[in-house]
């Protein structure tokens, strides 16, 4: 790929350029149309919402190092208070304590979950990453309809407020599904649980919005020489993730506010006292929520396919296979959502759904062995983007491999509600999404923003999270086998063991992450500028500045080889730091 004319450039500042005066750049920011503002705005967002569901998540782990609550009591006046720890419950007071304490518990799971899903994961990698990076793979200056994109970030914004709100007023303890009847019965203050559900309503706009501005933007503004075949991956990931966006949210939209109506107006959809049914609430719930896992998951795949070729110098292996299996997991993903209520329907149904399931590895394994291959003999790059790559290959695959046993019916009705689902949801969502969008902010940070990191500090936080993210899923595996159940503050004291290793790992992954966050500021405050092309990536993004300019290209970028092509456009011994690439690469057929 290169440009129509690369010696002709003019002067035009990067996209952080902006008027003088803090007010006015301020201004400037929430009222841009520039995609990469954008993406840059959804990315702190994000990742605060990300802190918010991780420390819920610490205080949960925290809560479970024993098997008997910590139980705060009080006499009559409120002032004399006795700690009670891994003592068995005695009396009517102990035991309204305990039942007090059970509810910020069931708060406090209920705040990770929907945090982390709706504000978070989902979000993640198309808003932040995809929002910065789909225009400038594809050779345009923006998406197809930039005033729209500014709509879908104050729309999420608006979701996240009430999220939050909802939490300030003491929070919800319906658990991040929503389930009736605990969604429709529990909790006296019911606007908590009203501002919540409304919150993954209103957040199920922006993915829709976005979601659409993404598919009109992958036909319409490629570049002069992009076929749909000459299109980075990740693109493909992200084309294919826009896809569910646009036709699953709405029925998860539908569905919240039929559960909105029947909590405020008694009207009788889900609540069997009033002749409705709580089972099809489950199916219309995940007939969104399963196909939402790839919406999750999609992109994340699109980026480990950049890092792995990029970082291997190596033309990605089996890449229509690649491409079309990210189309086959999204029309396989709205098939498969009897396989979350196996115990809720009938024998036929079950064997239906169970048979289904099993089809969403194939073009799963598909990716995981081309990925393999792309690194057999490749000129592997030892550094954080690559660590994180192949830490998704380890993670990914335990999570796909343990979901067998889950989609086949005799082993799932024993694992089902246990920790064993917990494990490999969490293998799945952050052992493959997370992780894998670590590994894409690092990848592209120095285009970004301009800066390097360090490569050392950014290798140690990998592998702080993925030792600490190991330590403390995997024996959750053990736990499930075991018959511990999911959603209990207290559990027998034959789990404490488990319990703890799974705690003390969370603690080594907020440490890493803690690195992390240590390195990205070292950078932005004193990182070394970051050259053109650190990597030596042949996508289109490589041939603009760091950070890039307003406009995103000086000229028009024309295509003229595949954006893996290193066996044809890099000479032996080629280095990056020598960009651009000698002229007149060979032709892309």
């Amino acid at each position: 790929m290169s440009y129509a004319d690369s010696n002709a450039h003019h002067e035009e500042g990067s996209y952080f350029s902006g008027p003088p005066g803090m007010l006015a750049k301020i201004w400037q920011w929430m009222t841009t149309v520039d995609h990469k503002k954008i993406g840059v705005m959804y990315l702190f967002a994000i990742m605060f919402m990300f802190f918010i569901g991780g420390v819920a998540a610490l205080a949960v782990r925290y809560e479970l190092l024993d098997p008997v609550r910590t139980v705060q009591m009080m006499d009559a006046s409120g002032e004399e208070m006795t700690i009670v720890t891994g003592e068995r419950l005695a009396g009517l007071k102990d035991i309204m304590n305990a039942r007090s304490a059970n509810e910020v518990y069931n708060r406090m799971f209920t705040l990770h979950g929907a945090v982390m899903v709706f504000m978070f994961i989902v979000p993640s990698v198309p808003a932040s990453l995809g929002n910065f990076f789909l225009p400038i793979m594809l050779g345009a200056k923006d998406v197809a309809f930039p005033r729209l994109n500014l709509l879908s970030w104050y729309i999420y914004v608006t979701g996240c407020l009430f999220g939050v709100l909802s939490i300030l007023m003491g929070g919800v303890d319906t658990g991040w599904t929503f389930y009736t009847p605990y969604s429709t019965t529990t909790d006296a203050d019911h606007w908590r649980v009203v501002l919540m559900i409304l919150a993954a309503f209103i957040l199920g706009f922006s993915s829709i919005l976005t979601g659409m501005n993404f598919v009109v933007s992958v036909h319409k503004l490629r570049a002069p020489g992009m076929g749909w075949f000459d299109m980075p991956l990740f693109l493909w990931g992200v084309y294919a993730t826009s896809i569910i966006q646009v036709l699953a949210t709405p029925v998860i939209g539908i569905t919240l506010l039929l559960l909105v109506f029947e909590r405020l107006f008694h009207i009788g959809i889900f609540d069997p006292s009033m002749g409705g049914d709580p089972v099809l609430y489950q199916h219309f719930f995940w007939f969104y929520s399963h196909p939402v896992v790839y919406v999750m998951i999609l992109p994340a795949m699109g980026i480990i396919s950049e890092l792995i070729a990029v970082h291997s110098r190596k033309h990605i292996f089996g890449y229509r296979a690649i491409a079309f299996s990210s189309l086959g997991i999204a029309g396989v993903s709205f098939l498969v959502w009897g396989h979350h209520i196996f115990t809720a329907m009938g024998e036929l149904a079950a064997i239906l759904f169970s048979g289904l399931t099993f089809l969403v590895a194939i073009p799963t394994a598909i990716k995981v062995f081309n990925w393999l291959a792309t690194l057999y003999k490749g000129s592997i790059a030892i550094n954080t983007p690559m660590l994180y790559a192949l830490a998704f290959l380890f993670t990914f695959s335990i999570g796909g491999l343990t979901g067998l046993p889950l989609a086949t019916l005799a082993t799932d009705l024993h694992l089902h509600d246990t920790y064993y689902v917990v494990a490999h949801f969490h293998y799945v969502m952050m052992g493959g999404t997370v992780v894998a969008f670590m590994g894409g902010i690092h990848h592209w940070w120095p285009k970004m923003f301009g800066k390097m990191y360090n490569e050392k500090g950014g290798m140690l936080g990998c592998i702080l999270v993925f030792v600490g993210f190991n330590i403390t899923f995997f024996t959750q595996f053990f736990l499930g086998t075991q018959g511990m159940p999911r959603r209990y503050a207290n559990y027998v004291d034959e789990f404490q063991t488990l319990h703890q290793i799974s705690t003390y790992g969370s603690w080594i992954i907020l440490l890493g992450f803690l690195v992390h966050l240590g390195v990205f500021i070292a950078s932005l405050i004193s990182g070394e500028k970051a050259d053109q092309n650190p990597w030596g990536g042949l996508t289109l993004e490589w041939e603009t500045e760091s950070p890039p300019i307003e406009h995103n290209f000086h000229h028009e970028p024309v295509v003229t080889h595949g954006p893996y092509d290193f066996d044809k456009v890099v000479p032996p011994g080629w280095d990056p730091k020598d960009y651009p690439l000698p002229a007149n690469p060979s032709s892309h057929s």
